[in-house]
């Protein structure tokens, strides 16, 4: 398996297990945005973006983000991109395949999280700086 996809997976993995146990305790200078449109190529190459601001990051921080269509239950990991958190405004985008079938062009929700792996005693353990639910439209990419 390419590293990229396995980062995206086990970042998006780490995201949905941890979320109860680390909760966001982000500074409200802290943003995520979602663009209102994503591609989606006939081979089920997905690209997500948008905007992020954070600050005050100790570990590395990567943008998340993860796509469903028609049941909010299924959702597909899209990518995970490292993030720069100096307090600027920055652009993030992610690509990430699936198979082709399972997504099609059309309405889709998104949910992207700006989450660092903080240490804490020796264990990088997951901080959330801040996370957005956005409706889009897929388009042909």
């Amino acid at each position: 398996m390419p590293v990229r996809p396995a980062l995206a997976a086990a970042l998006g993995s780490v995201a949905l297990l941890c979320a109860a146990v680390a909760p966001a305790t982000a500074s409200s200078s802290e943003s995520v945005t979602v663009d209102p449109t994503g591609r989606l190529s006939s081979d089920g190459t997905v690209t997500l973006s948008g905007t992020y601001t954070c600050t005050g990051a100790m570990g590395p921080v990567f943008i998340s983000s993860s796509v469903s269509q028609e049941s909010s239950s299924y959702r597909h990991g899209i990518g995970g991109t490292r993030a720069v958190c100096d307090g600027s405004e920055h652009h993030w985008e992610n690509t990430g395949r699936v198979t082709s079938e399972k997504l099609k062009r059309g309405a889709a929700h998104v949910e992207a999280t700006i989450m660092e792996l903080r240490p804490e005693g020796g264990l990088p353990l997951p901080f959330f700086h801040a996370t957005a639910q956005q409706d889009i439209t897929l388009v042909k990419g």
